[in-house]
């Protein structure tokens, strides 16, 4: 078909398109689309417009040229809709030297997607193999959507309260949560954002304050990983998650999703993953940034261009220090919380940020860190980090990571409770810190003035075993014992009480410890992997969860919600500095703490006057005996101490209400039971005891 001519206008820009903003936007005053796109080393840019009908022919072929439509480095269009007609897809056609060795991958037969697509469309006969080889794509590879002509403006934004000494962070997965039958959505719902609105109520008597959603940027809907940590477009929900697969119900139900989790006062943090791309390792597919401008939006190894950088282990890192990649990954980030809604972001490998163009660590002041950081100021968000980057090269956890008040997952958390509840020697000393809020990493003098809750406390994560298979399996690289028998089959009553009984404990020295706390769904009624730490792209029951558990598993799952109750009701614990003054730490007799490296038993006087709030003593026992607590004085005498917590309990003694636990007896010695801890309380209305 015959190039379309250039329309004839008076304004520069109604003549030639506007540089900015990038993408396709529907102007309604002028009734037509902007479409503008980077490339710096092509040369030369067609834009394609395509019917619902025609996936293979453009129904408008639109050459950009030059010096009209290219400012600086942006390529970009003005399109009348009547134009444009009824076309509702579009893609480019990039022209450019192909020089593998030099890291330019132009092929003018490539239908390319837009990097900033507010949505994406898989044709029928979507071919990932097409991509990977040279020819022509056409009709075979996405397609962004256009945007829709009639200007709605998406529903307001009702924010939640911005949530602090109970903040409790659920990460989930989005198909995983409903996916199994038995969450009881209708077949066509399970697995969707629709699916996850109807179980908010859930979520709310569970007590959570925050959900983590693992990654829903739109992937491969054929090949990648079940957890969704190969991105292709950084602007659009998963479409796979909508309850039809259609883009535009993806959009409508994740926006209904959020408003519901907003309306519930429950917060809505994304795990976003902007270090690398579905365009994973050489020879993968051309689908977007490499055949746009490969060696703008990808790092390479200095001095051999043809070779991405994998730090990531994705096989192929985005250069998040070139301005391109910043402005891409900044305007990301504003679209999800300016537009969807969202009120914190998680950034997967933060660490990589810390890399500067030439590809050296630079732990000064990264200029994405420090252009995030300012942002999240002005937009009210939460910045979340993992800390670290996949090949293990780089790990800045605490101070060593530049956005100094970003929040953090604490990996040291993590491991450090693992090795205490496996009954490593030396663990006393580590786990007082923990508990205390990791001033070690994050501390709270002049010079840092660091926060307790920037610390993300977790013990399991979507990242390895959970909670159950952490006390079902012997693995050393998990930290893992398996309390005596191998696996979940055949599993001695014995070795199953003491599972459960683990698992109450690192539920309670989570909920216990100053900080932000963090769990992942499932992990409050024993969901298990059979013991795989890793099932990135299993879809199927490895991942699902089987919400019958919460029935064979009620007593768990009652623990857990009324220990959640517990830490939300005693603002004490989660403060926005240390302990300091208000906490004491003693040993078994009541005097000062067993430091040994022998050690397995702690206990804390946590007292709660300065915060209104009433006095709590823990007893931890990580031996294999009972041991026999003694009060220290400072705990003794006035109003009488109740029992609330011992996980060393039969349920439902194993967790009380404050107004139904009865008052210690003999306060001279307390029991504490083989591998348990306990909670006791002194209400600061209570009435003293002559």
């Amino acid at each position: 078909m015959p190039n379309a001519p250039l329309p004839v206008s008076r304004s520069f820009t109604s003549a030639d398109g506007a540089p900015f903003p990038p993408g396709a936007v529907w102007l309604p005053e002028e009734q037509a689309f902007n479409f503008s796109l980077f490339s710096r080393n092509a040369t030369a840019i067609t834009l394609l417009l395509y019917r619902a009908d025609d996936l293979f022919t453009p129904c408008l072929r639109l050459p950009l040229r030059l010096p009209h439509n290219k400012t600086g480095d942006m390529w970009h269009a003005r399109v009348p809709a009547g134009q444009a007609g009824d076309a509702c897809y579009y893609g480019y056609s990039v022209a450019g030297p192909h020089r593998p060795e030099e890291g330019l991958l132009f092929d003018a037969e490539k239908l390319l997607l837009d990097p900033y697509a507010r949505g994406v469309f898989f044709p029928p006969d979507f071919d990932r193999a097409a991509a990977c080889r040279p020819g022509p794509t056409a009709g075979r590879a996405p397609l962004g959507v256009l945007p829709d002509r009639t200007g709605a403006s998406p529903p307001a934004i009702q924010r939640p309260r911005r949530h602090d000494h109970d903040l409790i962070i659920y990460e989930l997965h989005v198909r995983a949560f409903t996916r199994h039958p038995s969450s009881g959505m209708a077949k066509a719902q399970r697995g969707s954002y629709a699916a996850l609105t109807a179980r908010i109520p859930y979520l709310k008597a569970l007590g959570i304050t925050a959900v983590e959603l693992m990654p829903i940027f739109q992937r491969d809907p054929v090949y990648g990983t079940f957890w969704g940590y190969m991105p292709l477009n950084f602007f659009s929900p998963h479409a796979g998650y909508a309850s039809d697969g259609a883009v535009d119900t993806a959009w409508r139900e994740f926006r209904a999703m959020v408003a519901a989790l907003h309306e519930a006062e429950i917060e809505v943090f994304l795990d976003v993953v902007y270090n690398h791309t579905a365009e994973d390792h050489p020879g993968g597919p051309v689908w977007s940034y490499r055949g746009i401008d490969n060696p703008s939006y990808y790092s390479s190894t200095p001095g051999t261009p043809f070779r991405p950088t994998n730090r990531s282990g994705g096989g192929n890192d985005l250069d998040v220090a070139a301005p391109v990649v910043r402005q891409l990954i900044l305007s990301s980030a504003w679209f999800w919380i300016a537009e969807m809604g969202i009120d914190g972001l998680r950034f997967d490998l933060a660490s990589m940020f810390s890399v500067d163009e030439s590809g050296r660590v630079n732990l000064a002041e990264p200029p994405i860190i420090t252009e995030l950081s300012t942002a999240s100021q002005r937009w009210q968000t939460r910045l979340i980090a993992e800390p670290w980057v996949g090949d293990g090269s780089l790990m800045q956890l605490g101070r060593a990571f530049p956005g100094r008040s970003w929040r953090q997952w604490n990996a040291h958390f993590r491991d450090d409770i693992r090795r205490f509840l496996r009954g490593d020697d030396g663990c006393v000393p580590v786990l007082m810190t923990r508990l205390y809020g990791s001033t070690d990493l994050f501390p709270d003098d002049r010079a840092h003035a660091a926060r307790p809750y920037q610390s993300v406390n977790y013990i399991a994560s979507h990242d390895g075993l959970t909670l159950r298979d952490l006390f079902s399996f012997d693995n050393p690289g998990q930290i893992a014992a398996n309390c005596g028998h191998q696996g979940t089959e055949g599993t001695p009553e014995q070795v199953l009480a003491l599972r459960r009984r683990q698992t109450r404990n690192a539920f309670c020295l989570l909920m216990l410890a100053n900080g932000t706390p963090m769990f992942q769904a499932g992990d409050e009624f024993g969901h298990s992997r059979g013991g795989d730490p890793n099932p990135y792209d299993r879809d199927d029951e490895t991942n699902w969860l089987d919400w019958r558990l919460t029935e064979n598993e009620s007593a768990l799952l009652r623990f857990v919600r009324m220990l959640i109750a517990f830490r939300t009701a005693h603002p004490s614990i989660a403060r926005s500095v240390g302990w300091r003054d208000d906490v004491s730490w003693h040993g078994v007799d009541g005097g000062d703490p067993d430091l040994r490296p022998v050690s397995r038993s702690l206990a804390l006087f946590l007292r709660g006057a300065t915060m209104e709030d009433d006095d709590l003593y823990v007893f931890i026992n990580g031996w294999d005996d009972t041991l026999h607590f003694a009060l220290p004085e400072a705990a003794r005498g006035g109003a009488p101490w109740r029992s609330l917590i011992d996980t060393a309990a039969a349920p439902p003694a194993d967790i009380l209400a404050a107004e139904t636990a009865p008052p210690v007896g003999d306060m001279a010695r307390l029991p504490a039971q083989a591998r348990s801890i306990r909670v006791l309380l002194r209400g600061r209305h209570d009435t003293i005891t002559e």
